[in-house]
């Protein structure tokens, strides 16, 4: 009996800091065309995540994951395909990026965040515009945990349609403790095996013309290779034909996506109180910001077939 009381106490245990290591919320949320939708946002203290989603009107479904301890931002795009168009199967796209950890609130100020009127419609108080990203790589996710532990499960549909850019990997290569190897064998180029056996002349004057412009450092040869790297990515898929403006269907395009997160907490509202004697004290948190972000992908797509909304 002791025994069972024993075994039940560790379950109620773990039942309730389960409870604390996730919050949920649920929200409404207005977009810029009237339409309303739900959107859900799930914070994890433990994994220091957090993950939003919500389904268009199309019937695209979109989750962005947040890693704060790795920097790293996961948007990935759930696209149903277009029967009448020949499209027969979805298709499944992850994005993949540097984050800085102030452009959203922690997983730890979400998680004290209680749910009020959740029927209230919610519309964003700032508008921060469109964000641009010309993806350059394709992600290995077998080799991504050096990125990120969460892309190889996230992403577990979009082995071959994952994402990033050679600028996120040289942000993630300032990270204590993470090795430059083991990033740039974690991605490859649109046309080549692996980023690491590129080699580039350096004294070649068109390739030193494009690094300068870019304002990129030769300071060390590990640093060349990804920003060599880069010169060759940029310039190949500056060269690929717009998945629009090509008339093989075989080929691979360059297609670009347009995503809108219609609300999210990008900060905390604090305010000043003041005591008996009128004197302002130390401020508190009373609210949270929220904002919304539109974001432009660009990227390689197989063929045309794949990229019929960018026509």
């Amino acid at each position: 009996m002791k025994e069972l009381v024993k075994v039940f106490g560790i379950f109620l245990v773990l039942f309730y800091s389960c409870g604390l290591c996730t919050t949920l919320l649920s929200i409404n949320v207005k977009n810029q065309g009237g339409d309303v939708f739900p959107e859900t946002i799930v914070s994890n203290v433990t994994e220091d995540t957090i993950t939003l989603e919500f389904q268009r009107s199309d019937g695209t479904l979109v989750t962005q994951l947040i890693d704060f301890r790795n920097e790293v931002q996961i948007i990935r795009a759930v696209i149903l395909g277009e029967v009448e168009r020949g499209q027969n199967q979805l298709q499944v796209l992850c994005f993949v990026n540097h984050f800085y950890k102030t452009d959203f609130i922690s997983s730890d100020a979400m998680s004290k965040l209680r749910q009020k009127n959740p029927g209230t419609v919610r519309v964003a108080e700032e508008d921060r515009g469109y964000t641009n990203y010309t993806m350059d790589l394709f992600i290995d996710i077998s080799k991504s945990l050096v990125i990120s532990k969460h892309i190889s499960t996230f992403c577990s549909e979009a082995a071959e349609s994952t994402f990033t850019r050679n600028e996120d990997l040289k942000l993630w290569t300032q990270r204590p403790g993470t090795a430059e190897s083991l990033i740039t064998s974690a991605v490859r180029n649109f046309t080549s095996p692996m980023i690491q056996n590129l080699n580039i002349n350096n004294s070649s004057s068109s390739s030193n013309n494009i690094i300068n412009n870019n304002n990129i450092s030769s300071s060390s040869s590990n640093n060349n290779n990804i920003k060599n790297n880069s010169v060759i990515s940029t310039s190949r898929s500056n060269a690929m034909s717009k998945c629009a403006d090509t008339s093989t269907w075989s080929v691979p395009c360059s297609c670009s996506l347009e995503l809108c997160i219609g609300w999210y907490p990008c900060g905390l509202k604090f305010c000043k109180s003041k005591n008996d004697g009128k004197k302002v004290v130390s401020p508190y948190r009373c609210g949270i910001k929220t904002c919304k972000r539109y974001y432009i992908f660009t990227y390689q797509a197989k063929q045309k077939q794949n990229c019929l909304w960018d026509d």
